[in-house]
């Protein structure tokens, strides 16, 4: 697959991104210490696969919750403070992963190697639609035929939210001591989501909206 066509701007919020959660990770991380309900509920009762991914693994949580699943689970977040938080938890809590540094639109691994995916709270923070949907082929690509994962993003049918259609924006995070972060946000309406999804090589199986994300089962599209 060929890399998206990117900007320098688009560079920019990227590396952004990055440092942001670099900057904010130990607080961040201390404040994400459960996997979350509809994670928990994609993977009860799936059968047990030879790779789970975790793209965007943050500070492990999910990854966690996959090495239940697979014999060997891949995290990979863009943030270097992230996966250095993600490690503690593992070495913390006696769970194996391989976490790696990557972006969501270059996965570092083979095609159809992964049986089972999470990529949630991710896909929102790619500066262009370009790159969500090189994000989404990257994920179809590395998914083995018959493997399905969970996609979710922000969407505006969250309560925060008054706008019906998707928008750009960025929301602050508060470090203790109250200095404020901003970090970057694409805000899906749910048919922009659905329509991303049906333009990238994924195939949806499932879709509803739950605690104001989008959440989409995918699997890949066949040939």
């Amino acid at each position: 697959m060929e890399d998206a066509e990117e900007s320098p701007v688009a560079d920019a919020t990227r590396d952004e991104v990055r440092e942001t959660y670099d900057r904010i990770a130990a607080h961040f991380s201390a404040t994400r210490e459960y996997p979350w309900p509809e994670v928990e509920a994609f993977l009860a009762d799936r059968s047990r696969v030879e790779v789970a991914l975790d793209l965007g693994c943050g500070n492990g949580r999910h990854a966690e919750l996959l090495a239940r699943s697979a014999d060997r689970v891949v995290g990979a977040d863009a943030s270097p403070a992230l996966l250095a938080e993600a490690r503690d938890r593992a070495a913390d809590r006696g769970f194996d992963a391989d976490l790696v540094g990557a972006d969501a639109a270059r996965i570092p691994l083979r095609d159809a190697t992964a049986g089972l995916a999470v990529y949630v709270a991710t896909l929102h923070h790619l500066p262009s639609r370009e790159l969500r949907i090189a994000s989404l082929d990257e994920l179809a690509r590395v998914l083995t035929p018959g493997g399905t994962a969970l996609v979710s993003a922000w969407s505006t049918a969250h309560d925060r939210f008054e706008e019906s259609e998707s928008f750009d924006t960025t929301i602050d995070w508060t470090l203790p001591g109250g200095e404020r972060v901003e970090r970057f946000y694409h805000i899906y309406s749910p048919a922009e989501f659905e329509a991303d999804i049906a333009a990238s090589a994924l195939e949806l199986v499932e879709f509803e909206l739950s605690s104001g994300n989008c959440y989409a089962t995918v699997s890949r599209a066949k040939q």
